[in-house]
């Protein structure tokens, strides 16, 4: 049987075998070339082959060497076989080794999941103890409008302080273990990097298994080009041989196949713990900043809690001050009335007895003494109705129209007298003190009837506006205002604007509004202008 031989010296059969040869060869150069290393070291192996494949062809005509070289061909075959096998072996260890390792990532994962959880619960309990904070601050503005409540506020303080510490105390153990966790992160990461030391140490045993295989390739085209000059029997065996091979490359380019598959599945490992350890460090980082912030809110707490202590104390202080103050004002008012009452009668009974008969200037003197003495008269009542106010005190449901009423009805000499109109609209009912909202009110209207303009009739509305926790109520009138460097100033007791000629009396009735209004946990201020009128506003809790 004829064979067909190209020009240079192969039949179709070693042309085709050295073709799939040369594919292979290329795919091998893919891989030397995903290496990174190996690119410069195909390059002179090939010129080593195609120096090797010129000096054998020398040796074509030599058929005792042939037969050598085919018995060394058979050996080599086996030797192939043997290091496929053990490539196989070593592929096979190194997909148990990507299975770890992609455990270790999942365990990783799950671990950084937990740290996560960990971090939202801290940052929970951060933005408890904020709250905490927060109603801290509330309780100390109403520690600065309360008196008798403040020491009851005071120890909900102490059991909120507590209760903060506590909450510190289990962030503080929550911290301790994020730091655990990320201690056993940080071992994970050092597995997984002698993991990938062992798989790089995997590969290029790999790649030195498949040098030497090309080598043996290589010797393998050469011995059957030796080969072809053989007898019938060295060519039936030559073709077998060839089959065999075929079916060898066939399993390597399957085999290079999962090693590139491998390679890319490895860098793509690689690249995700590369983000992973980027995650965790992102993560210890917040962590830090997160306890550093705990540590800024615990010495703020700390100084909280020792400013709320001094304020407890000087609020207990000032109690003690202000009950000894109101206890001395109700004595002395009390002790002056009687001789006032003394001096009064008796300066009215020299009036009625001597006026007329001594001069003008004794019955001048008499009358600026019964005056004064009224008018004194009218400073203690008012201290001592100031000093009342608040005791014997009692919350009741009161409707805020009934009082209005009542108040308006007591006061119809003098709207009428003044011409004054006053329009009410519709009002809350309170749980209130009846007694010294009645007097609240009264001296608003009076005050709005007292001040008004000389040239007009005086009108005044009374309303209300709910908000989130109070009542807003508001007197205005068309008066004649107050300036607004005065406005501070007629919340004072005893503190007049006008000349008694002007205006009677004593400068204690807007003490008495504030007075009642802060017994209610409640603020008063006013709007006004001069010459356009005024509107005095104030709060009620809505209890």
């Amino acid at each position: 049987m004829e064979k067909k031989i190209n020009s240079k010296g192969l039949t179709n059969k070693d042309a085709k075998f050295l073709a799939h040869y040369k594919e292979k060869e290329i795919l091998m150069a893919k891989l030397f070339i995903a290496n990174g290393e190996l690119a410069t070291q195909m390059k002179d192996k090939q010129k080593h082959d195609v120096e090797r494949i010129i000096a054998h062809k020398e040796l074509s005509f030599q058929n005792k060497e042939k037969e050598m070289r085919a018995a060394e061909l058979s050996i080599i075959n086996k030797e192939l076989a043997y290091q496929n096998d053990e490539k196989e072996k070593h592929a096979a260890e190194l997909i148990i080794a990507h299975k770890e390792l992609s455990f270790q990532n999942k365990e990783k994962e799950m671990r950084a999941a937990e740290l996560s959880i960990i971090n939202k619960e801290l940052a929970y309990q951060n933005d408890e103890k904020e709250k905490r904070a927060a109603e801290l601050i509330i309780a100390n503005k109403e520690l600065a409008y309360q008196n008798e409540e403040k020491e009851k506020r005071a120890a909900e303080l102490i059991i909120a302080n507590k209760e903060l510490t506590f909450q510190n105390n289990e962030k503080e153990k929550r911290a301790a273990e994020l730091i655990i966790a990320n201690k056993e992160l940080t071992f994970q990461n050092n597995e997984k990097e002698k993991r990938a030391a062992e798989l790089i140490i995997a590969n290029k045993e790999l790649a030195y298994q498949n040098e030497e295989k090309e080598k043996r390739a290589a010797e393998l085209i050469i011995a059957n080009k030796e080969l072809t000059f053989q007898n019938n029997e060295k060519e039936k065996r030559a073709a077998e041989l060839i089959i065999a091979n075929k079916e060898l490359s066939f399993q390597n380019k399957e085999k290079e196949k999962r090693a590139a598959e491998l390679i890319i599945a490895n860098k793509e490992l690689a690249y995700q713990n590369e983000e992973k350890e980027k995650r965790a460090a992102e993560l210890i980082i917040a962590n830090k900043e997160l306890i550093f912030q705990n540590r800024e809110k615990e010495k703020r707490a700390a100084e909280l809690i020792v400013a709320n202590e001094e304020i407890t104390y000087q609020n207990k202080k000032l109690h003690i001050q202000n009950k000894e103050l109101e206890q001395f004002t109700y004595i002395a008012s009390h002790d002056l009335q009687e001789p006032l009452r003394t001096l009064i009668s008796f300066t009215e009974l020299i009036q009625l007895e001597y006026t007329g008969k001594i001069d003008q200037k004794a019955d001048k003197y008499l009358n600026f003494i019964a005056k004064s003495s009224e008018r004194m008269q009218e400073l203690v009542k008012g201290l001592l109705d100031y000093a009342r106010i608040g005791k014997d005190r009692k919350l009741t449901w009161v409707d805020c129209n009934q009082i209005i009423d009542e108040v308006l009805e007591d006061l119809t000499v003098s709207i009428k007298e003044s011409n004054t109109k006053i329009k009410v609209h519709n009002l809350p009912k309170l749980n209130a003190y009846v007694t010294e909202l009645r007097q609240l009110f009264q001296n608003l209207i009076s005050n709005s009837i007292k001040f008004r303009k000389r040239d007009g009739g005086s009108e005044i509305i009374i309303s209300v506006i709910k908000e989130k926790n109070d009542w807003l109520f508001s007197v205005q009138d068309n008066g004649i205002g107050i300036a607004v460097k005065d406005q501070d100033k007629i919340f004072t007791i005893f503190k007049r604007l006008h000349n008694r000629n002007e205006y009677d009396g004593v400068g204690i009735g807007l003490a008495h509004c504030k007075k009642i209004v802060e017994l209610h946990n409640g603020a008063i201020w006013i709007k006004s202008e001069l010459d356009n009128g005024s509107i005095f506003k104030f709060t009620i809790p809505n209890i």
